[in-house]
């Protein structure tokens, strides 16, 4: 648990928005070509997923990009960029139509459309085209005393239930894994507010030697001389917190994806290896 951290919680705004359980969507002919130059078809993004969930291995399904419970989204385009600025994991989501009605699900991350948890029950009576409210909370999230260390997209409470210490004047995070530099790919060119960032999955003796096939979506994570401040760059001595949020991809640059939580410079920021540290255990999500 986070100990002793003033944060500006008081200050912030909690705001309702919403949004609709999407449709899977692919391009004609479908195939996808993988990293060995073969053409593939495998299940994708968006929609609702029923058979994966938030701790489950982000490595190893028959798909591409998979993502974990509802994907929602709006078909206006500022209600879509909406979602994605407002929208912070651990938000509380409540379905407003549909057989769902009322039920009440999480926010577990944000990939190129918000991703809400439900438990199984709640889950197999989600339709495609259900309205889903977010009760956004988090924008604008700060750390009092460590004002070079930016939040983003974190929901007060999920800051609250993760392992925080102050070491040193330090602020010392619990996370699952360390993801190396090297391998980050896809997403570096969108600013850090929007969306996730790939790992490059390609080099399967790699992913296997670093231990990287073991990560679990919702893991904490950590990559070391990342600056995420505005966009996600290397950037010697700076450091990045982010949770998986998505599954693994067989496109050339694409993998497992993350998306940013906290970033600063070493002198502000460091972590420890915890294999608990995934937000299914922080949030105490039920399956």
């Amino acid at each position: 648990m986070i100990s002793n951290i003033r944060t500006n919680e008081k200050q912030l705004i909690k705001m309702s928005i919403g949004g609709y359980a999407t449709q899977p969507s692919f391009k004609n002919p479908g195939y996808i070509p993988n990293n060995d130059g073969q053409a593939v078809i495998y299940p994708g993004m968006f929609g609702v997923v029923n058979n994966v969930k938030v701790g489950d291995k982000a490595f190893g399904w028959a798909g591409d990009h998979i993502e974990p419970g509802v994907s929602i989204d709006s078909e206006n385009l500022n209600e879509h960029f909406a979602l994605h600025y407002l929208v912070c994991t651990g938000n509380q989501a409540i379905v407003r139509s549909g057989e769902a009605k009322g039920s009440i699900g999480i926010v577990t991350g944000e990939h190129a459309r918000n991703l809400v948890h439900f438990n199984q029950k709640i889950l197999n009576k989600i339709c495609i085209g259900d309205q889903i409210d977010i009760i956004t909370h988090g924008r604008g999230l700060k750390l009092l005393d460590f004002p070079n260390i930016e939040l983003k997209k974190i929901d007060p409470k999920l800051l609250k239930s993760m392992t925080i210490k102050v070491v040193n004047k330090k602020l010392i995070v619990d996370v699952a894994i360390e993801l190396p530099i090297r391998i980050m790919g896809s997403g570096a060119e969108l600013n850090s507010e929007y969306v996730d960032q790939d790992l490059m999955s390609g080099d399967r003796n790699l992913m296997k030697k670093l231990k990287i096939d073991q990560m679990r979506l919702g893991d904490l994570i950590v990559i070391n001389h990342a600056d995420h401040r505005w966009g996600r760059s290397y950037k010697k001595n700076h450091i990045s917190i982010a949770i998986c949020i998505h599954g693994d991809s067989v496109m050339t640059g694409h993998g497992p994806g993350i998306m940013t939580i906290m970033t600063g410079h070493k002198k502000d920021l460091g972590w420890k290896i915890n294999k608990k540290a995934n937000i299914k255990n922080l949030l105490k999500i039920k399956l």
